[in-house]
């Protein structure tokens, strides 16, 4: 029972963000399904957030209340610019890329995310190469192959995979969708996005060093989403109020499950995993959200695969494992996200410096205040 008991520790954090993937993958298939439909994905991308906000919202404000840590204008801050990074720009932009392609193509270009993570981390001088291990080689190399499975996926479509279940559909879709795609343009923005995804998954993971209750932060990442997806909105539809209606229909369903599943329990988990694990273990297993959606695809929306395609996806998966092959071995001399907490911990001694000062201010004016008094 305690050898069970160990493994379930162990195994907790895989079973977790291989649970995160699947409810990814529906949210895949869900968002499409709706785009198709007409759903404008700047206004989908505010509605997510709202119904995340609306949801987890009051668990934050009940399981938190004690152990909600004093909002600081630093911590405010960085939760401004997490709502900007993830829930404004790269959903905005993952969302107007995926209707100009499909459910598998945007799922396969988003695991061009770790090796950005690692990429940005390394410009910050987050991330320590030493080009004298072949490992840190490893990580780079993998950085260069993924961008070129990236850029392959983009631009060499190659020939049609006969599926026996989307053979019906080929003529249907080849023209209903031809003027509608643009691969090439929605990689270009879902690229975008995910460099925006891999900052604020680092910011994330420094923000919970000194504001370590992941519920309120979550609550507070959702609204501040909601708050500047619909300014963005507002700009980029304004004179269509028809686009912000939603009946019962499967738009409120995409929005409903995007929010509650991706938003809520998705940044929630995140956050609690990389604590621990630090965020590139997070993203890790995204190649398994792409074959899921590979196959529901191919069923629920008669996507058509092509071997170009297929091709480009698998370079850009060895390209991702090379990264993280070369991210397990730095792990073997320090912990995970050890990087991330130095500089987490540098912002916290700043901060606490800071009201310190503040501190020894006030105390200094209510001496001479007192002083003042006295004569």
């Amino acid at each position: 029972m305690e050898s069970f008991a160990r493994f379930y520790i162990r195994a907790k954090p895989f079973l977790a963000v291989i649970l995160l993937q699947f409810g990814y993958a529906g949210m895949s298939i869900f968002s499409k399904f709706a785009l198709n439909k007409g759903m404008s994905p700047h206004v989908f991308a505010v509605y997510r957030h709202a119904v995340a906000t609306i949801v987890v919202a009051p668990f934050a404000l009940i399981l938190d209340r004690k152990v909600r840590p004093k909002m600081t204008l630093s911590i405010f801050v960085k939760i401004l610019l997490l709502g900007l990074l993830e829930p404004t720009i790269d959903q905005n932009l993952f969302y107007t890329g995926m209707k100009y392609t499909t459910a598998t193509f945007t799922t396969a270009m988003a695991n061009v995310l770790p090796a950005f993570a690692f990429l940005m981390a390394w410009i910050i001088r987050l991330e320590k190469v030493n080009f004298r291990k072949f490992h840190s080689w490893a990580k780079v190399f993998g950085t260069i192959v993924t961008v070129g499975g990236a850029m392959f996926m983009t631009l060499i479509k190659g020939p049609v995979l006969d599926l026996p279940w989307t053979n019906h559909n080929y003529h249907q879709e080849s023209t209903s969708n031809s003027s509608v795609q643009s691969p090439i343009k929605g990689a270009l923005m879902i690229t975008i996005g995910c460099f925006s995804w891999a900052g604020f998954m680092v910011l994330q993971a420094i923000t919970l060093k000194s504001y370590p209750t992941e519920l309120s932060l979550t609550a507070l990442i959702c609204l501040m989403g909601t708050i500047e997806g619909t300014i963005v909105a507002l700009f980029l539809e304004r004179g269509n109020a028809a686009v912000w209606s939603i009946h019962l229909d499967s738009k409120l369903l995409a929005a409903v499950y995007s929010g509650v599943i991706c938003s809520g329990i998705g940044y929630y988990v995140s956050g609690v995993v990389m604590k621990d694990r630090g965020p590139v273990f997070v993203t890790a297993f995204n190649p398994l959200c792409m074959i899921i959606v590979a196959i529901m695809g191919s069923f629920l929306l008669s996507e058509i695969m092509y071997l170009g395609r297929v091709v480009g996806a698998i370079i850009i998966v060895v390209g991702l494992y090379l990264v993280l092959w070369g991210k397990s071995k730095d792990q073997n001399t320090q912990s995970p996200g050890s990087n991330i907490k130095e500089l987490a911990a540098s912002s916290y001694h700043h901060d606490q410096q800071m009201a310190k000062t503040s501190t020894k201010i006030g105390a200094s004016n209510d001496r001479g205040s007192g002083a003042d008094e006295f004569v």
